[in-house]
């Protein structure tokens, strides 16, 4: 079972855990509870496991955001950090959202104090509570299998909008997207009774070709639309037909409708089940040629006709940052990839691209350099590697190449990185990290990584460290460890992973039992391609020189980013553009992999400036992660400022007041940007103030 309610052995109450995932929660509570619940029927909302509180006290111990629901799903409030809401004598749902989905049922009247480091509900009497949780985990339901040819594909393709569990703009809620089904070549189509072929009334006309079908179908999946042949590329409704590709190139028009049909769907959702206030429909409400609650109510192609009226110039500043481009080649085998990609709503392009005029190389020059033996590598990098720039680079936090050649400005992706992570057993409840120091010049670098990693209360882990490991030593790490995450600081080369007596090939083991890693190492590319080949999710190499004393400052850095929640591709980007990581550096595999849950929602950036007197400029950067993927609405608990936002995302700058910016501080582990600096907010934040 992927959710389970146990007794805590330290406390009075309960803790839910995600064995998939290794999420976990704390429930606090002084009443009695059981495990026999009447069941998910009773809820409403799809929850995997519930169980049943006899008490008038429940505090769950995140600071998650909460929702309450009539007895039939019906949004009746949300409510942020700071404030109280109160529950009628009838049957109310608490929705709580986070890491794991939690809902309570309550008959009875009371009040929900929404502090920031926790939740807590009073009953006025002892009641019956129910309690429903759901894993935000998904899983393909099945594999489509298609022979190669374009037509067969595109009936595959075609069945992917079966994961949508509504057309309504709900939609745009991660958890209302399912995983499309996998696909796997074979003599024959081949579609699983367990995928379920939509019918639809939209279609989408492509050239009969890969590329063009790989682009579209991120977007069919959205609408629900089926893929046909045909020489004029056209959207087709009921009420409208759109050409396509006619005054640029597809991929392009195919990107700009997927972003606008999702954007304006988001806004549309807040007339729906779930409403709330978001800056982004604050900002364009009065300038829409329509009215987002009547746009509600409409069906499907009717609201896409409408979004159609919308100059894309107006709303593309206010349209999150998409989390995925990925760049794939026109050929058979690709297909295999799309429900991965589409699972994210990824932006797919072809994989073209140009040979970089440069390598990126250490200065010696800089002032960092304190010898030569600071180098990570003695060894220059290969002149003849195929390194490869990417078309198109700036539309999204991650460009995924999967094409030939070493990307720049790109991570690597490999599909067997992405068919790990569906593979992979349950783990142990804690977060297992393996620290490997091969260089005892670098012990620098573990002692900070030392401090870095689990210093969180809320989140058990494990920290494994090992110092000078031989060949045979590290092998046996790699694949009998069961490590969530692995750390190496030391050197390599493209044929191995320095060790005391010589270089371990991961290309020599049969398999690896390791999630993420970051090997801070010289030129260790192919070993860490190699980590997700073997079983990895995907991690952190470089494929030219580093120097140490960089080295140190991007290893601590990414170890913070990741202990707080950020995937790879967020820790990448916040590091290199922040924290002097350079360019050698590249994700490997799949970058939206992560090692921890963050606090109370998608993880964010904070940025502020000090103005004069006592105020002070405020603004985040929100990242989307596993969990809290493109869609979701994520807000700061700091009470001065209003900022629900799109996630991934960054707000407009707000003033705020120096008192109410110390106590979110206070209570706020977040990473801070502040006069041009990194600074890590543990527990401590008030100093930035001083």
């Amino acid at each position: 079972m992927t959710i389970e309610f146990t007794a805590m052995a330290d406390a009075a109450g309960l803790e839910v855990y995600d064995s998939i995932e290794h999420r976990r929660l704390q429930i606090e509570t002084p009443g009695t509870f059981s495990f026999d619940a009447s069941g998910a029927e009773s809820f409403g909302f799809p929850v995997d496991s519930t169980c049943r509180l006899e008490t008038d006290t429940v505090t769950v111990t995140q600071p998650y955001s909460v929702t309450v629901h009539d007895e039939t799903g019906r949004t009746e409030g949300k409510f942020d950090a700071g404030e109280t809401a109160r529950l009628e004598d009838r049957t109310q749902f608490v929705g709580l959202s986070g890491p794991i989905k939690l809902y309570c049922r309550i008959d009875a009247p009371g009040t929900i104090d929404i502090g920031v480091t926790s939740i807590t509900i009073t009953t006025d009497r002892e009641t019956r509570i129910e309690l429903g949780a759901r894993s935000p985990h998904d899983r393909p339901v099945g594999t489509i299998t298609t022979p190669p040819d374009v037509e067969s594909m595109m009936r595959a393709v075609s069945a992917f909008p079966s994961a949508l569990q509504t057309t309504s703009p709900e939609r745009t809620w991660p958890t209302l997207r399912g995983h499309p089904p996998l696909i796997e070549l074979g003599d024959r189509l081949e579609v699983p009774d367990a995928v379920d072929e939509p019918e639809s009334d939209s279609t989408l006309t492509v050239p009969p070709d890969y590329a063009s079908l790989y682009q579209a179908a991120p977007l069919a999946f959205f609408l629900g639309a089926t893929i046909r042949p045909g020489d004029r590329p056209m959207l087709e409704t009921p009420r409208f037909e759109h050409p396509l590709g006619t005054e640029r190139a597809l991929e392009d028009e195919i990107a700009t409708l997927l972003k606008r049909f999702f954007f304006l769907d988001c806004l549309t959702r807040t007339e729906g089940v779930f409403q709330y206030d978001l800056l982004e429909r604050s900002a364009l409400e009065d300038d829409l040629p329509f009215d987002l609650a009547d746009t509600y109510d409409c069906p499907l192609p009717q609201r896409l006709e409408r979004y159609l009226e919308v100059p894309f110039e107006l709303i593309e500043p206010h349209v999150p940052r998409w989390p995925l481009t990925a760049h794939v080649p026109s050929d058979p085998e690709s297909a295999t990839l799309l429900p991965f990609v589409v699972n994210e709503l990824g932006i797919v392009r072809e994989s073209h691209g140009r040979t970089p005029e440069s390598v990126p190389q250490p200065d010696p020059s800089s002032g960092l350099v304190r010898s030569a033996t600071t180098y990570r590598s003695s060894s220059p990098v290969a002149e003849s590697a195929p390194f490869v720039v990417p078309s198109v680079t700036d539309e999204a936090v991650e460009h995924a190449w999967f094409g030939d050649g070493i990307p720049q400005q790109a991570s690597k992706a490999t599909i067997e990185a992405y068919r790990n992570q569906l593979d992979h057993d349950e783990r142990s409840e804690s977060i297992e990290i393996l620290l490997v120091c091969n260089d005892v010049r670098m012990i620098d670098e573990h002692d900070l990584l030392d401090g870095a990693y689990g210093n969180r209360e809320d989140l058990p882990f494990e920290i494994h460290s090992e110092f000078g490991v031989d060949c045979d030593r590290l092998a046996e790490l790699l694949t009998d460890g069961g490590y969530d995450f692995f750390h190496y600081i030391g050197h390599a080369v493209e044929d191995g992973i320095r060790c005391s007596d010589g270089d371990l090939d991961v290309r020599t083991l049969e398999s690896v039992d390791v999630g993420v890693f970051f090997l801070n190492a010289c030129r260790s590319y192919e070993q860490g391609l190699a980590l997700t080949r073997q079983g990895a999710f995907g991690g952190v190499s470089t494929y030219a020189d580093v120097i140490n004393e960089n080295a140190v400052e991007a290893g601590e850095t990414m170890a913070r980013l990741l202990n707080r929640g950020f995937p790879l591709r967020g820790a990448l980007e916040i590091a290199r553009t922040n924290a002097g990581l350079g360019d050698q550096y590249l994700i490997v595999g799949d970058g939206s992999a992560d090692i921890a849950q963050s606090d109370g929602g998608a993880p964010m950036l904070v940025e502020f400036e000090s103005r004069t007197g006592e105020q002070f400029d405020f603004s985040v950067q929100s990242y989307s992660t596993k969990e809290f993927k493109l869609g979701t609405a994520t807000t700061s608990t700091l009470d001065a400022v209003a900022d629900r936002h799109l996630t991934p995302g960054r707000t407009p700058v707000s003033r705020v007041m120096e008192e109410p910016l110390r106590q979110y501080f206070t209570w706020t582990e977040l990473p801070v940007l502040s006069e041009g600096t990194l600074h890590w907010n543990d527990g401590i934040g008030t100093q930035l103030l001083d």
